[in-house]
């Protein structure tokens, strides 16, 4: 892969400030209610305090809801619920502000950005601002091809660093990560089983919209064949993921790293994001410091992944619909935790 050398994100990526965040926890004694009455807020203000390497924590007011878009060749096999080729129906529902994500950044005051990968439509039907990182229309069926070309996963994890600085750069203080696609948790699911080294059927879910018993044992059946491809390219992320990922996997995986670099913190959705954290955390092991697990989705995968990132989700509710939706319903309980730690007064 020409001039990307992805060890430098060993080097390049610093923990949050540990100094910082022992100041918030110092502060955090002398305020009211009384430490631990508030659980799990505490422990984010704290966190938020270290990302942004302030005390007390600055208000979470610029956020950016990104979701990476594509279609996976594997839905052909039946494997989703969703038709092959149906990404770009939930990109155009998503601009057109008709799904959940939408809704629920615009009540949360969240900037939405929908990135085009690899949606197989033809991209003079979706803007400019949304189709101009695209790489290739589809990304191959991973069972027996791999889904990118080195060529197109270079670009496609180059694009998601150059999100990951154009957000940094306008002054964004958090994002909220997921994904607008089909197949996609069957791509995650592989990576996911890689990484861990589990059978498919350990790491096969039933999809965002639920999938039905037979469509289970094929989206297994796709899993078990896609492992094959990819364990003798494991050493190797950028292989990995032109190997299984596809495009909107990989450059999420780009912008989860670079995000890191640039102190940029991260609320992860479901269990394609949590598949993508999980490479990254291959790359950098560092990195997982600058993410939050937004929700429990329930799906077996991404359970797995959280637990060795050792990330603990902030809210099961069983929504399983993706597209940001569980990292966004999270979304409100870390702008809380940081209104608390920075407004709540210290006691007499």
């Amino acid at each position: 892969m020409s001039g990307l050398n992805l060890d430098d994100f060993a080097t390049l990526i610093e923990r949050p400030d540990p100094g910082v965040r022992r100041d918030a926890e110092a502060r955090r004694e002398r305020l009211t209610p009384r430490p631990g009455a508030l659980g799990r807020l505490d422990e984010l203000g704290e966190w938020l305090a270290a990302a942004q390497g302030s005390v007390p924590v600055k208000p979470v007011e610029q956020v950016t809801a990104l979701l990476f878009a594509g279609d996976h060749g594997v839905a052909e096999l039946g494997v989703s619920a969703g038709p092959k080729g149906g990404a770009h129906e939930l990109v155009r529902a998503t601009l057109d502000g008709r799904n959940t994500a939408a809704i629920l950044a615009r009540r949360a005051g969240a900037r939405l950005r929908v990135v085009d990968m690899s949606v197989d439509c033809d991209p003079d039907g979706l803007p400019e601002d949304v189709t101009r990182h695209r790489v290739r229309r589809g990304s191959g069926r991973i069972d027996v091809e791999d889904a990118l070309t080195a060529e197109e996963a270079e670009a496609a994890f180059r694009a998601g660093m150059a999100i990951a600085d154009e957000e940094a750069d306008s002054g964004t203080d958090l994002v909220v990560l997921g994904d607008l696609s089909v197949g996609g948790t069957t791509a995650a699911g592989t990576l996911i089983g890689a990484l861990c080294g589990t059978d498919a059927s350990v790491v096969t879910g039933r999809g965002g919209a639920g999938i039905d018993d037979l469509e289970w044992m094929r989206k297994c059946a796709a899993i078990r064949d896609a492992l094959r491809r990819a364990r003798p390219v494991l050493g190797d992320q950028l292989k990995l993921l032109a190997a299984v990922g596809g495009a909107d996997l990989t450059a999420a995986t780009g912008f989860l790293l670079q995000s890191a670099v640039r102190r940029t913190p991260v609320i992860l959705d479901g269990v394609v994001s949590a598949a993508c954290a999980l490479v990254a955390q291959r790359v950098a092991f560092r990195a997982p410091d600058w993410w939050l697990a937004g929700q429990s989705s329930g799906d077996p995968a991404q359970a797995k992944a959280l637990d060795r990132m050792a990330l603990n989700p902030l809210l099961d509710h069983g929504v399983t619909v993706g597209e940001g939706t569980g990292a966004l319903l999270a979304l409100p309980l870390v702008q809380a935790a940081a209104a608390l730690a920075a407004e709540l007064p210290e006691r007499d």
